[in-house]
C-alpha cells in the first residue's frame, strides 16, 4: 500500500479534488495555513507569487486573493508594499500591538522588561493537560515572570508549556533569549503563535506575586488566563497573569486588523 501523500503534493490533490459546503476560499486559506503549519515557507520567508499559488491550488486570482487577506487580517501573513506576502514573525511591534493588552491609562504602550523569578518543571494538573492536548500526568515547564513596565513591578505571570514541545529549554536559554519569548518559540522550536484566547476576572494575591508587585496580599488584582494557540488552534502555552491596575489597564481592539 503506497503512503499517503504529504507536504506540496498532498495540498495539490486536496486542491484540485476536494469537495466542501464552505467557500473556495476557506478551503484555500486551510490549504495555504496547512503548508505554513508544516514549515513549508519559514517565519519571515516570502510566499511564491500570487499567479503561482493560483495555479497550483487551481483557483482564480480573486479567490486565492480572499484566502490571503484572511490570513492578512489574523496578521499570520504580512503584505510590504511592492515587495511580497511574507510569513509573520514574532518581533516587539507584533507582541506591543496583538498580544500585551496592557496600557498605561494614559493609552501609552510600554515595552514590559521581563525578569525570570521561577523556573521548574512537574507534572500537568488534570485541567493544564486538557487545555495543552496532553495525557494526564506528563511533565511540564513552569515558568514565572516578573514584568515591568518604566521600571515599577505590574504584572505577574506565571507560564505553562509541554516540557515535551520544547525539550531543550532550560532557564538559561528561557533568560538569556534574544526578543520575546514567542519569538523564541517560533525561531528556536518552529511553533508559530498566531493568535490567543484569553478570559477575564478579578482575583485577590497571594502571598508570592504581592510580594513581587509590592502590594498586600488579599490586594484585587486583573487575572488574565491565555491559551496561545498555534496553526489549526493547536494550544502552545498557558499563561496566567496578575495584573496591578491602580495606574494600567486592560484594551482590546475588537474587531481591528
Amino acid at each position: 500500500m503506497n503512503a499517503p501523500a504529504t507536504g506540496p503534493d498532498m495540498i495539490d490533490t486536496l486542491a484540485t479534488g476536494i469537495h466542501t459546503a464552505a467557500p473556495l476560499y476557506k478551503e484555500v486559506k486551510r490549504l495555504l495555513t496547512q503548508g505554513l503549519a508544516a514549515g513549508e515557507w519559514q517565519p519571515g520567508e516570502a510566499l511564491p507569487s500570487e499567479t503561482r499559488l493560483a495555479e497550483r491550488f487551481k483557483v482564480s486570482i480573486g479567490t486565492l486573493r480572499k484566502a490571503v487577506d484572511e490570513l492578512v487580517a489574523e496578521q499570520v501573513l504580512v503584505r510590504q508594499q511592492g515587495r511580497g506576502t511574507f510569513v509573520a514573525t514574532h518581533g516587539a511591534n507584533r507582541m506591543l500591538f496583538n498580544f500585551f493588552h496592557i496600557v498605561r491609562t494614559d493609552g501609552a504602550r510600554v515595552l514590559p522588561d521581563a525578569q525570570v523569578v521561577e523556573f521548574g518543571r512537574s507534572k500537568a494538573e488534570a485541567g493544564e493537560a486538557m487545555r495543552l492536548g496532553l495525557a494526564a500526568g506528563e511533565r511540564v515547564l513552569r515558568i514565572r515572570n516578573l514584568m515591568r513596565l518604566e521600571g515599577k513591578p505590574v504584572l505577574v505571570d506565571d507560564i505553562v508549556l509541554a516540557a515535551a514541545r520544547f525539550p531543550d529549554l532550560t532557564e538559561r536559554v528561557f533568560r538569556e533569549r534574544e526578543g520575546t519569548i514567542y519569538g523564541l518559540y517560533q525561531t528556536r522550536y518552529a511553533i508559530n503563535v498566531v493568535r490567543a484566547r484569553e478570559r477575564l476576572r478579578v482575583a485577590l494575591l497571594e502571598a508570592g506575586a504581592a510580594r513581587l508587585l509590592g502590594l498586600p496580599a488579599g490586594h484585587p488584582v486583573l487575572e488574565i488566563n491565555r491559551t496561545a494557540l498555534s496553526y489549526h488552534d493547536r494550544p502552545v502555552e498557558l499563561r496566567r497573569s496578575l495584573v496591578n491596575t491602580a495606574h494600567h489597564e486592560y484594551v482590546s481592539d475588537l474587531g481591528k486588523a
